[in-house]
């Protein structure tokens, strides 16, 4: 009987294992893939998570991730708006920051299950069973479901957003030579679309786009779309003409829903990606994650121990979670409407570049607070 089992090897999951460990708990985390991998993210992280990850050891120092402290807008016509970050963040792959923690995770004593698909699971008897591909079964006390935006795991707790197909694709380069300030994330406008960028570990940039399904069946590639399209924002001609990418292919994920999740199903705990997927617009995708491990670590912990019962644990996780990010996730589906038009992201970078006070507002809903995590 294992104290937490966790689906999904992501920040979520490996950030809520290693506190489990910590707090004298057994733990197993199953991966559908093998570390390193890569994944579909801005990978931009906002310094509201750095106290906690250097407090817990957990921030990747030796990979030397860049310091960000500026933030840059453009419109599809090429109208550019710049807004200082003043908590800042960082930049760093999700290749390299996953198989540090995923390191870690193993050295602590999380039991790692790479090349695992969970199925199903089961809730009697105050225990979980849980199945994965080959038909073996675990049982566990809690689960985690931290699965991500998209997986078999949704169709399985028959979620509503599963069955409704979204018309968002995702696509995400590494680059290097890339022709902007190293300290700046941009966020650039391009019809039904919008593209961020900005410096990670090394050499290394990221440039990770958001655009509609429909443009890429009409014109029928990814190349032939980004031609067509992304490349009629003047700043994104010119990043595409003129950086070193470094694979020739880049990791895609299609059917992209912002549409509200529930959190917790069966008993079991949603977090991450898994629980409510932030527009990327707003950036702060892998620090939510990271927090909302700190909160659910906290909430598993008093009913591991004895402290609460189930329900009281669900509850309290659930009033933490809401308090934390529903309205950044309410602020996100909003502000996406104003990117990827004309007339709106035009009129929209325009106003923030006259008005501070205004752009002020935008940082500020998009952000959290710094915090500190300790056991209960």
């Amino acid at each position: 009987m294992i104290d937490i089992a966790i689906i999904g090897g992501g920040l979520a999951g490996l950030i809520s294992a290693i506190l489990g460990v910590r707090a004298g708990h057994s733990v197993i985390l199953f991966e559908k893939k093998s570390y390193p991998l890569d994944r579909v993210c801005g990978e931009y992280i906002s310094n509201e998570v750095k106290d906690f990850l250097v407090s817990q050891r957990l921030f990747p120092e030796h990979l030397q991730p860049s310091s960000l402290n500026h933030l840059s807008l453009s419109a599809i016509n090429g109208t550019e708006a710049h807004l200082p970050l003043a908590q800042g963040g960082f930049g760093v792959s999700r290749y390299a920051f996953d198989e540090f923690l995923y390191k870690i995770a193993l050295q602590e004593g999380v039991v790692v299950h790479t090349n695992t698909t969970i199925q199903s699971f089961d809730f009697q008897d105050d225990r979980f069973t849980i199945s994965n591909q080959l038909k073996e079964t675990f049982e566990a006390r809690t689960l985690i479901t931290a699965h991500g935006k998209r997986s078999n795991i949704d169709n399985f707790l028959d979620r509503d957003f599963f069955k409704k197909s979204s018309p968002y694709i995702g696509v995400k380069y590494h680059a290097r030579n890339v022709p902007m300030d190293d300290r700046s994330i941009a966020l650039h406008n391009f019809r039904d679309g919008y593209c961020g960028v900005c410096k990670i570990e090394s050499d290394l940039f990221n440039i990770c786009y958001l655009s509609r399904t429909e443009n890429l069946k009409k014109h029928g590639s990814i190349e032939a779309m980004e031609a067509a399209v992304i490349k009629q924002n003047p700043f994104l001609k010119e990043i595409w003409e003129k950086s070193d990418f470094i694979h020739e292919k880049p990791v895609v994920i299609n059917e992209v829903s912002f549409r509200p999740k529930p959190l917790i199903e069966h008993h079991a705990l949603s977090c991450g990606d898994a629980a409510g997927l932030i527009s990327p617009l707003c950036g702060n995708g892998m620090a939510m994650a990271i927090h909302a491990a700190t909160l659910l670590s906290r909430e598993l912990q008093g009913f591991l121990d004895g402290k609460y019962s189930r329900i009281t644990m669900e509850q309290r996780y659930q009033k933490a979670w809401e308090q934390q990010f529903l309205q950044r996730l309410k602020f996100g589906r909003i502000a996406q409407k104003f990117f990827g038009k004309k007339w709106s992201s035009n009129l929209l970078v325009g106003l923030i570049a006259g008005s501070p006070g205004l752009s002020d507002n935008i940082i500020n809903f998009s952000h959290g607070k710094p915090f500190s995590y300790s056991p209960i």
